[in-house]
């Protein structure tokens, strides 16, 4: 298993997203649903974390496509927003 910052664990009811992934801990956060990115921040050594994702299910992380950024006409320069 090789754990990613940004993954998403399902375990039971509850998802755990890794929010920073450290040398010697990882920073996560447990949510009930991924969607709303409510939930509480823990963090635990890189042991303890692969203790609990026995059981977990790695959820599938979408990936940016080219046809979702929106697209320059030559000459222009994105907007600071």
């Amino acid at each position: 298993m090789k754990l990613e910052q940004g993954q998403i664990w399902k375990q039971g009811d509850n998802y755990l997203r890794i929010v920073e992934w450290g040398r010697m801990h990882i920073e996560y956060k447990i949510m009930k649903d991924p969607a709303t990115k409510e939930g509480s921040f823990h963090q635990v050594t890189k042991k303890e974390f692969c203790r609990m994702l026995k059981g977990a299910v790695l959820q599938k992380m979408e990936k940016p496509t080219a046809a979702a950024a929106p697209e320059l006409s030559p000459g222009l320069s994105p907007e600071i927003v």
